[in-house]
């Protein structure tokens, strides 16, 4: 199993943020997510499931997303998701944004990439956590940097 966890500030409010997670921005901080559409929404969103659609080269893979924990308050905002890839990772991602001041949030992108059976195991032995980490800076980066493009527009 891999798992990670990173903590970056970000120079915009913790509602700008916390917009670049809703159904119809998720593709501005996921490129590779070319479909995302609500299957069963639940009052409360815990619960919730969505078909998902990844792209990378010619591969695609669609698979079903569950919320398994919301929280949105006016300091603190987290959600958690699972799903399993390609029959062969259980994955869970979580993001958290913390208010520090009305420009400055906290996010926090913790999960885990689990391999379910032989081959899932034996690619996450190969793939390594170096090509993890690499994965995890650069969706923390795009999160940050669409955060502060929307933050200027409204300033």
């Amino acid at each position: 199993m891999i798992t990670w966890s990173k903590e970056i500030k970000i120079p915009a409010s913790i509602e700008t943020v916390w917009r670049l997670f809703d159904l119809d921005q998720i593709q501005r901080i996921m490129p590779n997510v070319i479909e995302h559409k609500p299957v069963d929404l639940k009052e409360g969103v815990i619960g919730s499931t969505y078909q998902q659609t990844y792209q990378e080269g010619k591969r695609k893979e669609t698979y079903i997303v569950t919320d398994i924990e919301y929280e949105n308050t006016g300091r603190l905002k987290h959600k958690r998701i699972e799903f399993v890839l390609a029959k062969a990772f259980k994955i869970q991602a979580g993001f958290t944004l913390k208010k520090v001041d009305e420009n400055l949030t906290t996010f926090i992108y913790t999960g885990q990439n689990e391999g379910i059976n032989f081959l899932g195991r034996s690619l996450l032995r190969l793939g390594g956590s170096k090509n993890n980490d690499k994965v995890v800076d650069e969706f923390v980066d795009l999160v940050r940097s669409e955060a502060v493009k929307d933050a200027k527009k409204e300033s």
